[in-house]
Order: structure tokens, then C-alpha cells, then sequence
């Protein structure tokens, strides 16, 4: 008879919290660590992890899985990358609470600022929830590769509270204010992690109309502080309006989080354009506001938030060009033939792009900014590589080095616009972010931009590039490294029965090896609902990836294993951890 359900053994062991490796072995029993060190006795399962790291599964704290899983069991990509715990609802967006009148207007916000394609949610939400508690036991019926916590999203409350006085973004009333509050404190009670809310301008619908909370006045938001004081528990959300000022923007978070007296976290960036400082100035109000005891984090992300072009992407150069318009929705061989015909090559670039929504077209014309990708992908490219440098060197114009550039591997080439974290043709700034004692890793997106960004990869990329392959001052220690993609976000958003290698706590692991470690190039796969697109990025390495003691993944194959599901609001920690 086997003492244990799992038995790990020989591996290098991280603990998670950024002590030293250790050779030894790691029982696990119902889900739980139960011994750590030489363990004797046997297991019903072993893995053999001689010459691997073993460390704690990895928590991704800002995606968009509120739809995802909801209509499907494997939360890829995050769960293809060791990750086995994510935080959803993050900016403001989401799908609860709804009234059965109000789901078209989320799903428009969603396809606009989360670039999930419309029938793609039509097909797949099961709208068997109303309200915020209705959505967390809908999801509680849920078997999932990896663990989701939620949070409620202030776009889809104000709408649920002000109907379409809510979706023009007019002032709501005191009733509207004193509703919005108490639907905050009741998702909170019911398990929601906390609430979320945006400020950011580029967060529109597919036809350009701003998300519900941009231009909420400060009543509203401290509304929502207000719930989250009156139920004792949960974390605060922001995306920040990254073309305002950062002195003004961070102490209005700072009256945000003294308000709630609870714990606050923002999405923080170095843009590409305007103040160049403006992310410093963040950091040094993280510095001051700590000191004084007001709990505040950065969500921060070790290389560029760029965006991907393609024939078969949600962009690319001549996307919004009228020409291109009856091709849309073709299949990509049948885009590509009639590409090649010199005619509409010829018509194609004569013309410019024209949209509804100016962000749409912004991002169109960025192309010129962008590099062919490779594979293996490189995030920190040499600036001569961009296109409209190859393009003047090879006396063309951008357009015509892009458009022979995107008809390349019969289409499926894609081009890399790093955009934030990515200036002088470096991430010197995403280094320093990363390095301060008050941000935590996040920001990978995974759910969301189906056809425009795959970032939910960033734990490979940090630990291949940063950890393994930099060298010098650019090369990161492996142990604070793994404590960055585990114990501390785990901590930042009060999941701390996970993240870290300790007797009780949960066994969510990794065994990695970090030799064979390699990110793959994106690529796009149809497995939505309705036959819909996505970004798909795979990696070598991870030999082996368990959710709560049982194997999910193998060698980047998934096992049909799935333990994981909702977690409902924060966690405690095992009442006596037994420390490494």
C-alpha cells in the first residue's frame, strides 16, 4: 500500500519564497504537501525530477478567463507555461453581473477591448447567472486544468446598476453609488477576489464608444472602495489612464486604496510615447506609500506589451483598407492567392485605412514600427530590424516590404510591434520595474486578445531569458526568479495557500527543465467556439505540471487531469506550514 498519493523525487528544490535549491524529495497526499526532504515512503506515483528544478506552480494575477471557462475546461495558454492559479476580471470588464437585456452590450465591450470575436461569445457564454454570486456558482460547476479566482468588473456593475444611462458613461445618482457599493460588498462575501476598474482611453468597442467606467468621477470609485471597507476583504483593481498625469493618477489611487483599507494594485508600463519619466514617478509614489502603510503594488511585465500582425490576425497593414474588406473572412490560402494578384496589390497600397474607431486605425498604421517575428521569438529586437528601416534599405516604401513580408510560409508570417516596456531598442526599464520591492509579475492577458497578443507566455520567456540565457548584470537568480512568478503574487492578492513548497500548503509544482526550456514562435489555432481563431504559443521544458497533487500536464501534453476550479475570494494560509 503507497504512503502517499505522489512522490516527487531527487529534484532541485525551490521553495518558492527565494531560499536556496536543495536536492531532495516532495510528498503529496489529498492535494497536499505532506513531506518535503529524504522521503521514504513510497508513492502510488513517481517522478523522477534527478537533474530538474521542482518550484511551486505559477500565478498569473491579471487575465481575461471570465468567458474562457465558462466554455471550455483548459485555460491555454496560461496552463501550456507552468502556470496553475489565475486571477480574471481584471480592467473593469467582464460578464457579471448582466441582466438578459444588457448581454449584447458586454459582449461589444469585450470584442472591442478584449478582442474576443462576437459569435465566438454568442456561441459559447451559457448565460446561467445574473447576478455576481449567480456567475461564481456557475463557475463553481466548472472542472479546469488550473484554479481561477474572479473579480467583479465595474464596467459590467454600472451597467447592471444604471442600465443604458450606465453605457453613455452618465453621472450616476446617490442611489446608483449606494447600489453600486453594496453589490460590490455582496460579490465580495460570495468569493469574488475583489473588484476591478479602468481609466484607460484605448479601452473601447470594436466601433470606438469608451468602456462604461473611463471618465467615472471619483465618488463612483470610491463607491466601490466603499464596498470592499464594508466587507473587511478583497483587492482593488486599476488600470490607470496612461496619458494622464502620474502625479494626479497615483494619488488618486492612493485615496482609493485609504478608502477601502484594503490592498490596491495597478497596471503599470513605460509607454512608448509621451512622459518618459511618467513609470519613475509611479515607482517613487509606490516607495512613499508603503512607507505610510498604504498597501499598494504594481502589476509589472518582463518585456514588451506589443501587439502581433498577420493575414490571419485580428490586424495587419492593410487590414482596414477598403479593398481588403471582401477578404475578411476568407480562408487564409484563398486571402493569400488574391494577394499575389498584382492588381489588388497595386489598389491595396494606393489606398489608407478607414474605421469608426481611431484606435483601431492608430494601431494599424503602427505597422511600420514592427519586425518580422521569428522562431524562436525575440522580444528585445535590434531597432534596424524594424520594417520601415529594412523597407528603406531595400529603397521601398513600408508598405511594400510589409505586404511581401506578410505573404511569406503561404501567410502564416506575423509581425511584432513591441509597444510598452520597449524604448532604445531595449527593456532596461521593464528590468528596473520588475527589480522594485513593490511590483509583482502579471499582466499576461491570457483569455483575451485572441488575435492581437499572446503574452500569457511570460513565465518561459522570464525564466529562459532572463534566468538562464542573460548574462552579467541582465542575468536574474533563478530562486527570486520562481519566487516572482509564485509566492509573490500569490501574496499581493491573498491566495496564500499556494505559491510556495511547504508542508499543507497546496501542491500546485513544476518540475522544469530549465535546459530544455524554449518558447516557440505564436501561432494560430481554431479551437474557439464557432470554429474561432486564437494566438496559440507553446514551450519544451516542462516535463511535468500538477494542480493540486494530480499531473496535468506532461512534457506540454495535457494528461485529461482536471482538479482545478473556482477559488472563492482570499485564502489562508495551512494553520501550522511546516517550512523547508
Amino acid at each position: 500500500m503507497p504512503d502517499f498519493d505522489l512522490v516527487i523525487r531527487g529534484g532541485a528544490i525551490h521553495d518558492g519564497l527565494g531560499g536556496r535549491a536543495f536536492e531532495g524529495d516532495i510528498a503529496v497526499t489529498a492535494g497536499r504537501i505532506a513531506a518535503i526532504g529524504k522521503v521514504a515512503g513510497t508513492g502510488a506515483e513517481e517522478i523522477d525530477a534527478r537533474g530538474k528544478v521542482v518550484a511551486p506552480g505559477f500565478i498569473d494575477i491579471h487575465t481575461h478567463y471570465d468567458g474562457q471557462a465558462t466554455w471550455e475546461n483548459r485555460m491555454a495558454p496560461s496552463s501550456n507555461h507552468g502556470v496553475t492559479s489565475v486571477v480574471m476580471g481584471n480592467c473593469g470588464v467582464g460578464f457579471a453581473p448582466c441582466r438578459p437585456g444588457q448581454r449584447e452590450m458586454l459582449i461589444e465591450l469585450m470584442e472591442g477591448v478584449e478582442d474576443i470575436p462576437e459569435l465566438v461569445m454568442t456561441e459559447g457564454l451559457p448565460w446561467n447567472w445574473e447576478t455576481f454570486p449567480q456567475y461564481l456558482d456557475a463557475l463553481d460547476q466548472r472542472r479546469l486544468d488550473l484554479d481561477v479566482a474572479a473579480q467583479l468588473p465595474h464596467s459590467a456593475l454600472r451597467v447592471y446598476v444604471m442600465g443604458e444611462r450606465g453605457a453613455r458613461r452618465e453621472a450616476p445618482t446617490s442611489a446608483d453609488l449606494a447600489r453600486m457599493r453594496a453589490l460590490t460588498t455582496e460579490a465580495v462575501r460570495a468569493g469574488a477576489l475583489g473588484v476591478s476598474t479602468s481609466r484607460n482611453m484605448l479601452h473601447r468597442t470594436k466601433a470606438g464608444a469608451l468602456a462604461p467606467s473611463l471618465h467615472s468621477e471619483e465618488d463612483e470609485l470610491l463607491a466601490l472602495a466603499g464596498g470592499l471597507r464594508d466587507a473587511g476583504i478583497g483587492v482593488y483593481q486599476i488600470i490607470a489612464d496612461i496619458v494622464g498625469d502620474a502625479a494626479s493618477e497615483f494619488a488618486l489611487m492612493r485615496r482609493l486604496a485609504e478608502a477601502a483599507e484594503r490592498p490596491l494594485s495597478f497596471s503599470l508600463l513605460q509607454m512608448p510615447t509621451g512622459d518618459p519619466d511618467a513609470w519613475r514617478n509611479y515607482l517613487r509614489g509606490l516607495d512613499k506609500a508603503n512607507a505610510e502603510g498604504v498597501a499598494i503594488r504594481a502589476q509589472v511585465y518582463p518585456r514588451p506589451v506589443g501587439m502581433l500582425y498577420g493575414l490571419d490576425l485580428s490586424f495587419h497593414p492593410f487590414s482596414l483598407h477598403p479593398s481588403f474588406r471582401p477578404l475578411l473572412d476568407l480562408p487564409l490560402a484563398e486571402k493569400v492567392k488574391a494577394m499575389r494578384d498584382p492588381m489588388l496589390r497595386a489598389q491595396l497600397l494606393s489606398e489608407t485605412p478607414r474605421d469608426s474607431n481611431p484606435v483601431s486605425v492608430k494601431t494599424v498604421n503602427a505597422f511600420r514600427f514592427a519586425y518580422l517575428m521569428g522562431d524562436p521569438p525575440n522580444y528585445e529586437p535590434d531597432p534596424a530590424d524594424q520594417i520601415q528601416n529594412q523597407a528603406a534599405l531595400r529603397n521601398l516604401t513600408p508598405h511594400e516590404y510589409a505586404y511581401d513580408l506578410l505573404l511569406r510560409d503561404e501567410g502564416r508570417a506575423i509581425l511584432f510591434l513591441p509597444g510598452a516596456n520597449y524604448r532604445d531598442g531595449n527593456l532596461d526599464a521593464a528590468r528596473e520595474m520588475v527589480a522594485h520591492p513593490h511590483t509583482v509579475l502579471g499582466l499576461g492577458d491570457g483569455g483575451a486578445h485572441y488575435g492581437m497578443i499572446c503574452d500569457a507566455s511570460f513565465p518561459t520567456f522570464y525564466l529562459q531569458t532572463w534566468v538562464r540565457d542573460a548574462c552579467g548584470a541582465r542575468k536574474t537568480d533563478l530562486a527570486g526568479a520562481i519566487a516572482a512568478l509564485s509566492s509573490q503574487p500569490a501574496r499581493a492578492v491573498g491566495l496564500n495557500d499556494r505559491g510556495q513548497l511547504s508542508v499543507g500548503y497546496r501542491a500546485d509544482i513544476n518540475v522544469i527543465d530549465l535546459d530544455r526550456l524554449r518558447l516557440h514562435a505564436p501561432s494560430v489555432v481554431y479551437d474557439l467556439p464557432a470554429g474561432g481563431r486564437r494566438l496559440s504559443q507553446g514551450a519544451d521544458g516542462y516535463a511535468v505540471t500538477i494542480k493540486s497533487g494530480e499531473v496535468t500536464y506532461r512534457d506540454g501534453q495535457h494528461t485529461g487531469a482536471l482538479p482545478g476550479g473556482l477559488v472563492r475570494g482570499a485564502q489562508p494560509a495551512p494553520e501550522r506550514p511546516v517550512p523547508i
